[in-house]
């Protein structure tokens, strides 16, 4: 165990990734529970294209993955309506960054060097091995920044969540909140990419909410559970990745979220049967 902490590239995953994954699973819990899962979806294929864009353009990937995610993140959230979740204006986003992507792609590719080749791999598939430490620092200041404001807006983004139209007669902004959150799902789309991909991301952002969300009704707890979750996805990931050198570590990372979620899932299905079968006797016995 101390040759796994002890290793430089451990501690900055480590440190990057606890960020990063409290982040996705706080933010995750309100797009699962607005049911905006398709925009994050979305916007992880926005994370790829404004990579690719700055790459193109010979700026700082990170440039382009974060101006990209929270552009489009906002526009979702002023043209989606109320909810800002309108699932035609997200599919024709979808499909425009898609056409960019290819078109960045190709420029990307045609004047690549050896030196950058890769990069738009590591946007790909996730890097988190290979995070410096300057790197590592800024994810996690980044990442603090995000849930300090998540947690500014998350009472009245929960009340405008539950239900909105009763919100918005109560006075809580809906039409603000929901360009604001979609920006801070584009900042999350942004971090998570560099941990587990743009592919991948959005596993670390609904799988561990939503299992949460099945092991308890209570608003908060489930909030609460949901970063947990996502935390322990990445440290898992990360330990059986360095126990096991050949698995990639955006595999174990993604497959131990979709472990949670199944043993959630099935935690949640006993539990309904064991209820259901409870008030049967309880039935039958008043009967008698």
């Amino acid at each position: 165990m101390s040759g796994f902490l002890g290793a430089d590239y451990i501690q900055h995953a480590l440190l990057a990734g606890t960020a990063i994954a409290l982040l996705s699973g706080l933010v995750g819990y309100f797009v699962v529970l607005r049911g905006q899962v398709f925009a994050s979806d979305a916007l992880s294929h926005v994370a790829y294209t404004g990579a690719l864009a700055a790459l193109a353009a010979g700026l700082d990937l990170r440039f382009g993955l974060f101006a990209a995610c929270i552009g489009v993140g906002l526009i979702l959230g002023v043209l989606g309506g109320k909810g800002g979740g309108d699932d035609v204006v997200i599919g024709t986003t979808f499909a425009w960054i898609l056409g960019l992507g290819v078109f960045f792609l190709a420029l990307y590719t045609t004047h690549a060097s050896t030196q950058t080749g890769g990069a738009n791999v590591n946007v790909l598939f996730g890097s988190i091995f290979g995070i410096s430490a300057s790197d590592a620092r800024t994810a996690a200041w980044i990442a603090l920044g995000g849930i300090i404001l998540l947690l500014a807006i998350a009472r009245p983004l929960l009340f405008a969540s539950l239900d909105p139209a009763v919100a918005s007669g109560r006075g809580v902004p809906v039409r603000v909140l929901g360009p604001v959150f979609l920006a801070l799902v584009g900042v999350t789309a942004a971090e998570a990419s560099q941990a587990v991909g743009a592919l991948l991301l959005f596993g670390l952002v609904a799988a561990p909410p939503a299992a949460a969300q099945l092991l308890t009704a209570r608003p908060w707890h489930a909030f609460a559970l949901s970063g947990v979750l996502a935390v322990a996805a990445v440290w898992i990931g990360i330990v059986i990745a360095y126990v096991a050198p050949v698995l990639p570590v955006s595999f174990t990372i993604m497959i131990t979220a979709a472990l949670i979620y199944t043993g959630a899932a099935a935690l949640a299905a006993a539990r309904r049967r064991h209820t259901r079968a409870a008030a049967a006797f309880a039935s039958l016995a008043t009967q008698k």
